[in-house]
């Protein structure tokens, strides 16, 4: 093969107009990823970009907008309890799922629906 996939740069996720505040809520306040400001051509699209370590999530406003149920990104999380208490504290909703042996894992939909995974291997 003459080429190689290194890495994913990010995961996009859909989201209707207007959701950059919801977004910089959850996404930075909640979550704590860092804003990424997003080049000058693309701004008028709307959306947000936050990225943490090497990887970024972006934001992206789609007309008319489904949530992604079924997909989604997982994410990898050190100490995960802290997390679930975080979101207690801030009333979103998780769900706990045992199914994945050798992980502790929850989902979360963020304010737009979408379905984000995080976990811990243990």
């Amino acid at each position: 093969m003459s080429f190689v996939i290194k890495k994913i740069d990010h995961v996009q996720l859909a989201a209707p107009k207007g959701c950059e505040m919801a977004a910089r809520e959850f996404f930075g306040e909640i979550l704590g990823l860092t804003e990424v400001e997003k080049p000058e051509e693309l701004k008028k699209r709307g959306g947000v970009w936050f990225e943490f370590g090497a990887f970024q999530i972006h934001i992206g406003v789609e007309e008319p907008f489904t949530p992604a149920k079924k997909a989604h990104p997982a994410f990898v999380v050190e100490n995960i309890e802290e997390l679930k208490k975080r979101l207690q504290e801030k009333a979103v909703a998780f769900t706990e799922d045992d199914n994945l042996p050798g992980a502790s894992r929850i989902h979360v939909h963020d304010p737009f629906g979408n379905r984000l995974e995080f976990l811990e291997w243990i």
